[in-house]
């Protein structure tokens, strides 16, 4: 079954002793489209902290309640390295985050997580809300905007949602993602 990135945004996220936060982003791979992390606020209408979490903790998802539950606890959320989702994401950073939950890194699962030189540090995530913004084009001009990106069970993205609402009378087309 296909889900929209906009469909996680505002779900609980609860690890096994307690809720987390709530998703407010996701980032995908753009040369996968794989979905790599959920950016969720940890904190109160008074603090914000946001933290990634990778989608391959998500044991079951409830769509209906909005409830993503995670395998892991608040302390290892907690004790997450920070990371500025502000800005973008470096294979650093993520080193760090995927050594902290015990994860192998995706881009290389032969190199080690210290291994800093060796692995090139070009960026490759994409946050799903700024992608909203992104304008698409076809050779005849403006097409519209993307409007979501539909995912699979597998967390790989697999369509553009595009409105073509400046085209096309308002209508909602899907782009395949490659």
């Amino acid at each position: 079954m296909l889900r929209s990135t906009n469909d996680l945004i505002d779900c609980t996220i609860s690890a096994t002793d307690g809720p987390i936060g709530r998703v407010r982003d996701c980032y995908f791979d753009d040369e996968t489209w794989g979905v790599r992390y959920l950016v969720v606020d940890t904190g109160t209408w008074l603090s914000s902290r946001k933290v990634l979490i990778p989608p391959s903790t998500i044991v079951t998802p409830n769509w209906a309640k909005q409830l993503l539950s995670v395998r892991m606890t608040r302390q290892q959320v907690e004790d997450s390295p920070n990371i500025d989702t502000d800005r973008p994401v470096s294979r650093q950073h993520e080193r760090t985050l995927l050594k902290h939950y015990d994860y192998p890194c995706y881009w290389n699962g032969s190199a080690p997580l210290n291994a800093s030189a060796a692995i090139h540090d070009d960026q490759h995530l994409r946050s799903s809300e700024a992608m909203t913004k992104y304008h698409i084009r076809a050779s005849e001009g403006h097409l519209g905007h993307v409007a979501g990106l539909l995912f699979d069970e597998t967390w790989k993205i697999r369509y553009i949602i595009a409105n073509t609402s400046d085209w096309w009378m308002g209508h909602e087309v899907l782009l395949t993602s490659r």
